[in-house]
């Protein structure tokens, strides 16, 4: 057998392994491309259908939401401020807990505190949302109870606390890996100049880190938007237009959950909204991204 032989065997097996690595990841990406495609057409023509019987008129300016009663209304308002209510009580909570957990672990904590510390943090967002639910509902709420009288059963202060404590550990590692990614030089060179350590991490370090932590404050965010079962158990699932936390609410997610349960004639008018209201949300969450883009961006040019 000639010396080479061997050699171009190798090469040829080595570009067949190459080619049929590139085929694969290509049919992942563009079955991942299809899969968004069949989304967005699936909701585009369902959300043409439901306009095609109710104005974009009554869907944005009416303030009552109400499309399974006798009495219909189709006021996106009332979902919308259930959603938006529930969400910044949680960014409320987990942006200052999960912002300053990420500069103690990436700044202040042995290594050895950091390696018990960050998987400990990072269990909470292995927990099933339905358990956060119900600890929400039963453990909370009763709590939250002795210290506001008014409170009511089902509010939207305990689900947005509960959902801020679920996606602290988000904001802490995504946050605790862009400050660590932070070169040792700026750190150094803060010294050398006569910064003290609270004015290097707080002038220097965090504002070099600000991308990755706004792209983890907005992938909270999206992820408090798109929570379900915490809003749908202990929040009320009532629409109301109000922004008083004490009070029952009822978030898009909790909506669609609540039609999605088999009750609702498929193809009816009632049924179509469901399509609606994930529309609404994929716009809201696209526009969030978009923003998040933005933002990063222009912080890495700054």
């Amino acid at each position: 057998m000639p010396p080479g032989r061997p050699i171009r065997r190798v090469r040829r097996v080595r570009r067949l392994g190459e080619a049929i690595i590139e085929r694969g990841l290509l049919g992942s990406a563009l079955l991942s491309i299809l899969t968004t495609v069949a989304i967005l057409v699936i909701l585009g023509r369902n959300t043409v259908d439901f306009f095609a019987e109710v104005s974009l008129a009554q869907f944005v300016l009416d303030t009552q939401w109400t499309p399974l009663f006798a009495d219909k209304h189709y006021g996106i308002w009332p979902l919308l401020a259930g959603t938006f209510l529930t969400s910044a009580i949680a960014i409320g909570v987990a942006l200052p807990f999960g912002l300053l957990a990420a500069i103690y672990l990436g700044e202040f904590a042995t290594p050895r505190m950091r390696a018990v510390l960050k998987p400990t943090l990072e269990l909470l967002a292995g927990v099933p949302t339905i358990v956060y639910g119900y600890f929400a509902l039963v453990t909370l709420t009763p709590l939250l109870q002795r210290i506001m009288p008014g409170l009511a059963g089902f509010n939207a202060l305990s689900p947005g606390i509960v959902m801020g404590i679920m996606i602290i550990p988000m904001i802490t590692s995504l946050g605790e890996d862009a400050i660590s990614a932070v070169p040792r030089t700026l750190r150094e060179a803060a010294y050398a100049l006569g910064a003290g350590k609270l004015a290097t991490v707080f002038r220097v370090v965090v504002p070099t880190a600000m991308s990755g932590i706004a792209a983890s404050l907005v992938l909270a965010i999206s992820r408090a938007v798109g929570e379900t079962m915490i809003v749908a158990i202990a929040a009320g699932q009532q629409p109301r237009l109000t922004l008083d936390p004490r009070e029952p609410v009822e978030t898009m997610t909790a909506y669609i959950v609540q039609v999605a349960k088999g009750d609702t004639p498929t193809g009816t008018l009632e049924y179509r909204t469901i399509f609606v209201v994930a529309a609404t949300l994929f716009v809201i969450t696209f526009v969030a991204n978009v923003a998040s883009f933005r933002l990063a961006r222009r912080y890495r040019g700054r």
